[in-house]
């Protein structure tokens, strides 16, 4: 028998709460630390070559820090973008952005490209998370954007989601729902992890 959505939804709510815990209690150094070891390994693993398009995040509270990793991008040559949040139920869209352009502070506090910037299509997602699990299960904040804009952007053509997060961010097993959406590879200190 099924899982029924609300107890699925129960659990995701009480694990969401530990997690942002337990994020929030890994130390400035040690947070600061797993940016700069990701940012070393790049994006070679994924087969993502210079000149695709990288959608990064301006992270938010306790989240991994993207950006040492999008100025490494930029400087081999990928073309980044940021993901600007529309209406709740609707998928994100994505700016055109480089290191050292102006961010607006948006929605939650959210840094995000000035409107002005071109709107792009990202071949790479990088995803920011608050849990994930051995077969590529994200846990995220509940509004659903990012399973509704990977699952738009797998329909238009091929595309590669990459979590980005701390070790300390895997557990045994994250509930999923019809509607969520599997990464391909998470990416943290230790290493890149592949998922089918």
């Amino acid at each position: 028998m099924a899982t029924s959505p609300k107890i699925i939804d129960s659990e995701k709510r009480a694990l969401r709460t530990g997690c942002v815990a337990l994020r929030n209690g890994l130390a400035a150094d040690v947070r600061a630390d797993a940016a700069a070891r990701i940012a070393q390994v790049g994006l070679g693993f994924a087969g993502a070559a210079p000149g695709v398009v990288v959608s990064g995040y301006a992270a938010m509270g306790s989240e991994i820090d993207a950006f040492p990793l999008l100025t490494r991008l930029g400087s081999a040559g990928y073309r980044l973008c940021l993901p600007v949040i529309q209406p709740l139920g609707n998928p994100l869209i994505f700016r055109a952005w480089a290191p050292g352009d102006v961010l607006v502070p948006r929605k939650w506090g959210i840094r995000e490209p000035a409107d002005d910037a071109a709107l792009v299509e990202p071949d790479v997602l990088l995803v920011p998370l608050l849990a994930f699990d051995a077969s590529g299960a994200r846990l995220g904040y509940g509004g659903g954007y990012y399973d509704r804009t990977i699952a738009q952007l797998r329909a238009m053509k091929p595309v590669v989601a990459i979590g980005l997060a701390f070790d300390e961010q895997e557990i045994a097993e994250v509930p999923v729902e019809a509607h969520d959406e599997r990464l391909d590879w998470v990416l943290t200190p230790s290493g890149a992890r592949r998922y089918s």
